[in-house]
C-alpha cells in the first residue's frame, strides 16, 4: 500500500472543507484518461502550445547560445510536445542532452518510448518522482540548461506559490540557465470553462478515477455512482477551480478509517489559473529573473514564456 497516498487521503478528507491532491490523479488510469482529454475538442492548451512550440523554437533557441544544451522538463507528460521542440533543436544543430522528469513512471516511459522512436540518437536520462526531489537533479548538469516547465502546470500553484515555485526551480540554476514556461492565458469565460466541462464527461471520468484510484489502493468503498463533477471558472480572478461533489449523505470507509459525507458537500481536487501577460512578466520578476520574454498562439490563448 502506498502509505503516502493514504496518509494525505485521509488527512485531506477530514479537513473542512474536503480537498484532494491533484498529483494522485495520475496513476496508469488516471494517465490515459488524461491522455484522452488532451485529445479532446475543447481542450485547447495541448494544441494553442505546440503551435507555439513549432513555430517559435528557432526563435527561442536564438537565445539558448552555443553548446550542448541539456533540456530539463518538469511534469514532463508523454512527450508528445516537447518531441517537436528537442527535433527543432536538433535540426538547427544543436547539441542535446533531454531529461524528463514525471512523478509517473508509467508516463515516463511512454515519453522515452516516444521520443526515441522519433530521435534514435538523442541522449535520455528519465527521472521520476515529485518535482520537489527530482528538481535536485538540475544542479548536478554541468551544461548550460532550458529547463522546461510546460503545459501551463504553474497555473496548479496559487497565488503566491507560483511565484515560490519559480523561485524554487530558479535556485536550482545557474546563471546562463533558462526556464521555459507554459500558461494559459485569460480568455472568454465560457472556452475555459468548456474546456475543464466537455462534452463526452472525459474529465469527469478523469477527476472520479481518484475515487476509483482510493477503492483499488487504499481498500475504500467509494460508490462511484454517487459523486459528480464540477468545474467553476472565476474570470475575475483568474481561478479555475474542479470539484467532486458528494450527490447524498452517505459514509465511505477508507482503510480503517471512515469518512462522513453530507448530501451536495464538495471535495476540491484541483486549481488551473490563467494569467495575463503581466501576471507572468510580474511573476518572472518576483522569482528573480532580469527577463521575460513571451510567445504566442495566433489566437493569443496561450503563452511560452522565456524567463532568463
Amino acid at each position: 500500500m502506498n502509505n503516502s497516498f493514504l496518509k494525505d487521503t485521509l488527512q485531506s478528507l477530514s479537513q473542512n472543507p474536503k480537498v484532494l491532491n491533484s498529483k494522485y490523479f495520475y496513476d496508469a488510469a488516471g494517465d490515459h484518461i488524461f491522455q484522452e482529454i488532451m485529445e479532446m475538442e475543447e481542450y485547447y492548451l495541448p494544441k494553442c502550445e505546440l503551435e507555439i512550440i513549432k513555430e517559435k523554437t528557432n526563435e527561442i533557441a536564438s537565445q539558448l547560445g552555443e553548446g550542448t544544451i541539456d533540456v530539463i522538463e518538469l511534469g514532463a507528460g508523454d512527450g508528445s510536445k516537447t518531441v517537436h521542440m528537442l527535433s527543432n533543436l536538433l535540426e538547427m544543430g544543436k547539441k542535446v542532452h533531454y531529461i524528463p522528469l514525471d512523478i509517473s513512471a508509467n508516463v515516463l516511459k511512454i515519453n522515452c518510448d516516444l521520443v526515441q522512436s522519433k530521435l534514435p540518437s538523442l541522449d535520455i536520462e528519465a527521472i521520476a518522482g515529485d518535482y520537489f526531489d527530482t528538481m535536485k537533479a538540475l544542479k548536478l548538469r554541468k551544461n548550460p540548461k532550458l529547463v522546461l516547465f510546460l503545459g501551463s502546470n504553474i497555473g496548479n500553484f496559487k497565488d503566491e506559490r507560483a511565484i515560490e515555485f519559480i523561485k524554487l526551480i530558479k535556485s536550482h540554476m545557474n546563471s546562463n540557465d533558462k526556464l521555459l514556461i507554459g500558461a494559459d492565458l485569460k480568455k472568454n469565460p465560457k472556452t475555459i470553462l468548456a474546456a475543464y466541462n466537455d462534452k463526452e464527461g472525459i474529465t469527469k471520468r478523469f477527476n472520479l478515477n481518484l475515487l476509483s484510484r482510493m477503492n483499488r489502493e487504499l481498500g475504500a468503498n467509494f460508490d462511484i455512482t454517487k459523486f459528480d463533477h464540477y468545474p467553476f471558472y472565476d474570470p475575475s480572478t483568474g481561478i479555475c477551480s474542479s470539484y467532486i461533489v458528494s450527490l447524498e449523505k452517505q459514509r465511505v470507509d477508507i482503510f480503517d478509517r471512515t469518512i462522513l459525507f453530507e448530501k451536495n458537500e464538495c471535495i476540491h481536487t484541483e486549481v488551473s489559473q490563467k494569467y495575463s501577460l503581466q501576471d507572468l512578466e510580474d511573476i518572472s520578476k518576483a522569482a528573480g529573473f532580469g527577463s521575460f520574454t513571451p510567445y504566442l498562439d495566433h489566437k493569443e490563448w496561450y503563452c511560452l514564456g522565456l524567463m532568463a
